[in-house]
């Protein structure tokens, strides 16, 4: 190598350069010195700013305590209980505003009605509504009772007219009003002329017990249906001669 010349090598080696200097001596052997740099200079240096804050990161999270199983055991079942108390505390306000006996607070305290008495007014109101299903359904069955007879009734009406409708035209083998009145008339003529023999008119007490026993003896159905009988049998041979 000549006097008074130096040379530099530059090496390569994973993106760093590797520097190497020779300076002349007298006894013309060379001294080396190596130094390394960053071939991409200052981002060089944002990469180790980087590496470290990431450090730091780490080092924040692990100053905190991992959480145990039991922890986390713990940490779950608390919050299963608190959802199954709000779950509880909902049902009783929905139980609570559905019985009308529950809408009003506490007369006495005037607070908000206990859970206790939501219970009870719920239970209840749940038995008068037991009974008023059952009294409906009583009353239910009396109306179905009494559409039943209505349809009997109605059919035996039907029945009535269609027998009415197969009858002889109207005014043929009709009685007339004046027949009538002669029967009536002659019912009235022997039970007069009974009443007139055996009834006595001295006084009010013995007109009374004249009367009554006129009545049980004249006035029996048997004997006004004999009556009867005998003035039919006559009036009827009257008409057909």
């Amino acid at each position: 190598m000549a006097e008074g010349y130096s040379e530099a090598f530059e090496v390569l080696e994973g993106g760093s350069e590797l520097k190497l200097e020779t300076s002349p001596t007298p006894t013309n052997s060379g001294r080396f010195s190596f130094s390394r740099t960053s071939s991409t200079g200052s981002n060089a240096a944002g990469c180790a700013s980087s590496t470290s804050s990431a450090q730091n990161t780490d080092d924040e999270d692990s100053d905190k305590p991992a959480m145990s199983y039991k922890d986390k055991r713990r940490e779950a079942h608390t919050v299963a209980e608190q959802k199954r108390r709000d779950n509880i505390k909902r049902g009783y306000d929905e139980l609570q505003s559905i019985v009308p006996t529950c809408h009003q607070s506490d007369g006495l305290s005037g607070q908000k009605m206990s859970k206790a008495n939501v219970l009870q007014r719920s239970i209840e109101y749940m038995q008068y509504l037991v009974k008023q299903k059952s009294k409906q359904e009583d009353d239910l069955d009396s109306l179905r009772k009494e559409v039943m007879a209505l349809k009997i009734m109605k059919a035996n009406y039907e029945h009535i007219v269609k027998t009415h409708q197969n009858t002889p035209v109207h005014g043929q083998n009709q009685v007339p009003d004046e027949v009538k009145f002669q029967v009536f008339q002659q019912v009235m003529d022997t039970l007069f002329q009974s009443f007139n023999a055996n009834i006595s008119v001295a006084n009010f007490a013995e007109l009374s017990a004249c009367v009554f026993s006129w009545l049980e003896e004249y006035c029996k159905p048997k004997s006004l249906q004999e009556v009867v009988l005998g003035i039919l049998r006559q009036l009827n041979t009257t008409l057909n001669h």
